[in-house]
């Protein structure tokens, strides 16, 4: 049972194949990827691991940590930020923030995300880390738990310096992390706003938030040696892409790129429910206190499909016809296979809904003094 239930776990991990659809998007870029978020699959990928510069897309990462920080209870949207002298001293694009100033939190992270504002993001990391470089120890080691091989940061802003790289994958690793923490769409989809009791107007970098259905993100950058960059999210009918451009020769041809990438994920892909075909029936229990226990499917399962294959997928059952007592809740007593066509594309275990104990001797008699009087 123990190997039973190690290789229906390890085959619940979901595995999706390579995009096979037709028209391909018109990216103008030296790397792009396409995601799909919940599943993390890669629905379009061209130098997909190559280093390049990702310029202020940098910030994706500087603002997950402080949003981890945010919903951890370690910061407070309403905590002040004291701006130090190296954080005002930031150049390219920036907020104009003086030494001493004080400004909450909540205004930085509108800060960072409307306008990439680069002293906005050294004071968020000097607030929680004391310095940048140990908050640029903390974005490295958060990439390595990401699996972001290709990355390495030397800033949390993006602003040019040796060595401070990463790929369009990686970005969107690091994009679809950030993408759980729903408060951040509370900026990202900010088109105009304002700081300094509406002293400083702010609109937003990422065209597609005000021209673009559905869009809920991410990130612009772009530098003389980076191009233009961009991790640009969107959600439609329930289903949320990530699509990251890097080192495009124009801004134009960024936000045409990234529009591309979206409309080649929203016109040929769906994410949809896989529901069992029949109720689950309910399995004997042999040397039970109750002889059944109810079985259930351990997680709900959506997959992403190609649009053309949505009647294509089909759901089978394998469960066990009996189990002895005593069953733990939880324990494995089957799986449900789910195929698109003839390929096997997930599988989820089939666990008891409750615990059942092994009956006892007297409790044996009992039963069988039972079943004697309801047979009389």
């Amino acid at each position: 049972m123990k190997k039973l239930a190690a290789a229906l776990l390890a085959a619940s991990l979901l595995v999706l194949p390579a995009a096979a659809v037709a028209g391909a998007p018109q990216v103008e870029a030296g790397a792009a990827v396409l995601m799909e978020k919940e599943t993390g699959a890669i629905l379009y990928e061209d130098h997909a691991h190559d280093k390049l510069e990702p310029a202020s897309v940098t910030k994706v990462m500087t603002l997950l940590l402080v949003m981890e920080a945010v919903d951890s209870g370690r910061l407070s949207l309403d905590d002040m930020v004291t701006v130090s002298t190296h954080a005002a001293s930031m150049g390219g694009s920036q907020v104009y923030l003086k030494e001493n100033e004080q400004m909450s939190v909540n205004d930085m992270l509108k800060a960072v995300t409307v306008v990439s504002g680069n002293d906005a993001a050294v004071a968020l990391a000097e607030h929680l880390c004391g310095s940048e470089e140990g908050f640029v120890d903390k974005m490295n080691q958060r990439a390595a738990q990401l699996g972001m091989a290709d990355t390495c940061f030397v800033n949390c802003t993006g602003l040019p310096a040796p060595g401070h790289l990463t790929s369009a994958h990686d970005i969107a690793v690091m994009s679809r992390e950030l993408l759980c923490h729903p408060k951040i769409k509370k900026y990202s989809t900010i088109w105009m706003d304002s700081i300094r009791d509406g002293a400083f107007q702010l609109s937003n970098t990422n065209k597609l938030i005000r021209f673009y259905e559905g869009a809920t993100g991410l990130k612009t950058g772009s530098t003389d040696a980076a191009g233009y960059c961009l991790s640009a999210t969107a959600e439609r009918d329930g289903m949320e892409l990530i699509a990251v451009v890097l080192k495009s020769p124009t801004s134009a041809q960024r936000f045409e790129s990234a529009k591309s990438l979206l409309n080649f994920g929203f016109a040929n892909y769906t994410l949809m429910d896989v529901c069992p075909a029949q109720a689950l029936p309910p399995v004997q229990v042999l040397l039970g206190q109750r002889e059944t226990v109810q079985p259930r499917l351990s997680q709900s399962s959506r997959i992403l499909v190609e649009r053309d294959q949505v009647n294509a997928v089909t759901t089978e059952l394998e469960l066990c016809e009996d189990v002895e007592a005593p069953v733990e809740e939880g324990q494995i007593l089957g799986r449900m296979v789910v195929r698109v066509g003839e390929e096997e594309r997930q599988t989820i275990p089939i666990v008891a809904e409750e615990a059942v104990a092994r009956i006892t001797i007297p409790g044996i008699f009992l039963q069988f003094l039972s079943h004697l009087f309801m047979a009389a």
